[in-house]
């Protein structure tokens, strides 16, 4: 008599095997259906610029903006620096992190003087978008692109002409007014001014005009107390490029300031600059060294402290810069030392700096300061100085030092995912 255990068991490895030859193929067409890919991440985006954010992320509506570098996997820092045009060249440098980490992505954008600020902000827009594209095909999303060419102009640009009759020359006109009255106070000011800039790779020359009156009235106890400034100036310089790391220019220029005891002023400089970092890395570091020798005439208002009408003096300077735009955050400083070439007493030093840092999640320090010492101040005049010229800032006075020191943290906390834009009141 057979044994029914022993064919009920055998029965049963059959189906299974049966099952797994059948299922297999189904689960590995299935597979192969889908691409076999894993499931990307969501696409978390977090910018850093100088520009309007709030525009970036109600445009581009397909991923989530997030407020910290430690919650996204794109991230885009954005440099700027003012271009030969009179506008702004923009630098924007993408990052992939986590499931996107080795996707990176350089693209630039240039504005020119004449565009406007929206005009500034839609052409921005377009190069994130083109930056972006290479995440969103590597993301789930790559399914819904619809792909369009805009062929509108496509036969006009074969015919544009690339001949710039301006010859990269930019000019600007600017002029202001301020009025402002008070019962016992009245103020006017105006400025006039002329600017030109021709800048190409191998030489950069500008010029600069200005036209500044201000005038005070203060009423105290039926006394009339006055103040008048007035000062213009011109100055000019041409600035040649040697080689990657070197240049070489003339500065020049004329003024006649009252408030510094200026009748006339002229002056003229040659200098050299050596920046350790090709200039190409601009928009990410620089560290300049540059030197200035020359010669400058003052013409006084009044006679001087030392009893001065006039002279002339031979002066240098060095001016060392550091500048670094990083994702951790930004430094910049500057000193300045000069003196007379004829008197070492006779010195100026100037220090000033910014430092930004993103601490931790959320949290940045921003640090300012500003440290001057002046021992240079031969325009002073002779005799001591009023009442009415310190309250009114009519005259220079004397000092010994200018100083200033600004301190911030900001911690950014909450929701990290909230792409909705509300400017309402």
């Amino acid at each position: 008599m057979p044994n029914r255990n022993l064919n009920t068991s055998s029965r049963q490895i059959l189906n299974l095997l049966c099952f797994f030859l059948f299922s297999t193929p189904l689960f590995l067409l299935a597979q192969e259906e889908s691409g076999g890919e894993e499931v990307k991440a969501p696409l978390n985006l977090y910018i850093d610029c100088n520009c309007e954010k709030n525009y970036l992320r109600q445009e581009i509506n397909y991923v989530s903006h997030v407020r910290d570098q430690g919650q996204a996997n794109i991230k885009l820092f954005i440099y700027d620096v003012t271009n030969g045009s009179g506008g702004r060249t923009y630098m924007l440098e993408f990052e992939g992190v986590d499931d996107y980490k080795d996707i990176l992505g350089k693209l630039t954008y240039d504005s020119t003087a004449s565009m406007t600020d929206d005009e500034v902000r839609k052409g921005l827009l377009k190069k994130v978008q083109s930056g972006l594209l290479q995440y969103v095909l590597e993301s789930d999303l790559a399914e819904n692109i619809t792909y369009t060419v805009n062929k509108e102009g496509l036969g006009e640009i074969q015919e544009i002409d690339f001949r710039d009759p301006w010859n990269n020359w930019i000019f600007e006109v600017y002029g202001e007014a301020k009025i402002k009255r008070e019962s016992s106070r009245k103020e006017f000011e105006y400025e006039l001014g002329f600017q030109s800039d021709h800048v190409t790779e191998k030489l950069r020359i500008r010029s600069d005009l200005q036209i500044n009156q201000a005038n005070k009235e203060i009423v105290n106890d039926d006394e009339i107390f006055t103040s008048e400034r007035f000062r213009y100036s011109a100055d000019a310089s041409i600035v040649a490029s040697l080689s990657d790391h070197w240049s070489a220019g003339v500065f020049g220029g004329v003024q006649h300031n009252t408030f510094t005891n200026l009748d006339f002023r002229y002056y003229a400089r040659p200098a050299i600059e050596y920046n350790i970092y090709p200039y190409k890395e601009v928009l990410r570091r620089e560290i300049v060294f540059a030197y200035k020798i020359g010669y400058f005439h003052n013409d006084y208002i009044e006679p001087t402290i030392y009893l001065k009408e006039a002279e002339g003096v031979f002066s240098h300077s060095l001016d060392v810069q550091v500048r670094y735009r990083q994702p951790w955050g930004n430094v910049y400083a500057r000193l300045i030392g000069s003196t007379f070439l004829n008197d070492f007493t006779k010195n100026r030093i100037q220090l000033n700096g910014s430092f930004s840092v993103r601490l931790l999640k959320g949290l940045a320090a921003r640090f300012s300061g500003r440290f001057e010492l002046i021992r240079d101040q031969i325009n002073l005049p002779g005799g001591d100085a009023s009442l009415e010229d310190v309250l009114l800032q009519q005259k220079q006075i004397a000092t010994d030092y200018e100083t200033s020191l600004s301190v911030g943290l900001s911690y950014t906390f909450g929701s990290a995912f909230n792409n909705v834009i509300n400017t309402r009141l």
